[in-house]
């Protein structure tokens, strides 16, 4: 099944500056390793240790998820990686 995944800005040099692709996948996980084969390098960027990295957050069809890379994806969706934002005093 195939997915609309978009591409974080801090990423986008990997992507030749593309901010949105179509990626299979039937997990979160196999998304991020069918993303890595298109683009090489995003991966180690998404992922560490065979989890999600800490500072990133995946949105699915607009919700937040918390399952990591083997979260199932039951229909065609929309995917955001969303690194976490700092700042502040």
């Amino acid at each position: 099944m195939e997915h609309e995944v978009w591409i974080p800005a801090m990423y986008r040099d990997l992507t030749g500056g593309e901010e949105k692709t179509t990626i299979r996948g039937d997990t979160i996980g196999e998304v991020i390793n069918n993303l890595d084969a298109k683009y090489p390098g995003i991966a180690d960027r998404l992922t560490e240790d065979g989890r999600v990295r800490p500072h990133i957050s995946v949105a699915i069809n607009g919700d937040i998820v918390h399952r990591g890379l083997f979260l199932r994806l039951k229909e065609p969706s929309e995917i955001h990686f969303v690194p976490a934002v700092g700042g502040g005093a």
